[in-house]
């Protein structure tokens, strides 16, 4: 089984999930609400795509966010992630993503703490943003590593599903993505980053979360 089969199967499963869930509230979204903002505002929650650190040549990415509940519709967040990439981010899905002619002659270590916010707007469904700083450093298959920054900014639009009596929720979501600062990378590097744009389109997420 292929990392991109799992994680579209993973994501599928979670959107139907949604749709089954949002049918069952009908009117209303009260009981959504209480789900949100309990006894405790506090929220752990991590990306399931870290199943893909199993398979080889893995991104090694791993991920946490801590979240704090301002009331049943806002939510704060300062998360940390480190991963690491071989290919341009702003190769758009078809022919070219993922391909082995568009690598890096090498790959990039990143490692960034960043800040969200997260806005419901109606039952589940929920608006967010997050702005992380990461610090890169590039690895050559050839040469010295050098060390660089990245600013990412990222827009999602997702959908929340309870579990548990409201313990767990898990969130499907898809993301646009743009990166204004890219500063330190390599020669060799920028040559295959300079075809490609700073910015990718509607990238999927499957979180899961426990409220505390």
């Amino acid at each position: 089984m292929s990392k991109r089969f799992c994680y579209r199967s993973l994501f599928a499963f979670a959107v139907a999930l949604c749709a089954s869930q949002a049918a069952l509230w009908g009117e209303g979204d009260g009981a959504v609400a209480d789900a949100r903002c309990a006894d405790t505002p506090f929220v752990v929650e991590t990306s399931l795509w870290m199943i893909a650190n199993f398979f080889p040549d893995s991104a090694d990415f791993y991920q946490i966010n801590v979240g704090y509940e301002l009331d049943s519709r806002n939510v704060l967040f300062i998360g940390a992630t480190t991963w690491k990439y071989d290919h341009p981010l702003g190769i758009p899905y078809g022919r070219d993503f993922e391909s082995d002619e568009e690598e890096y002659p090498g790959y990039v270590r990143a490692f960034g703490v960043g800040l969200g916010y997260q806005r419901f707007l109606w039952k589940g469904l929920y608006a967010s943003a997050y702005l992380t700083p990461f610090l890169q450093t590039y690895h050559p298959s050839n040469g010295p590593t050098g060390m660089g920054l990245q600013v990412y900014a990222q827009a999602h639009v997702g959908y929340q599903l309870n579990f548990l009596n409201d313990t767990l929720y898990l969130e499907p979501a898809v993301s646009c993505n743009y990166w204004p600062v890219m500063t330190g990378m390599p020669d060799a590097f920028r040559e295959t980053e300079s075809p490609w744009p700073n910015w990718f389109l509607f990238e999927p997420h499957l979180n899961i979360g426990l409220r505390l």
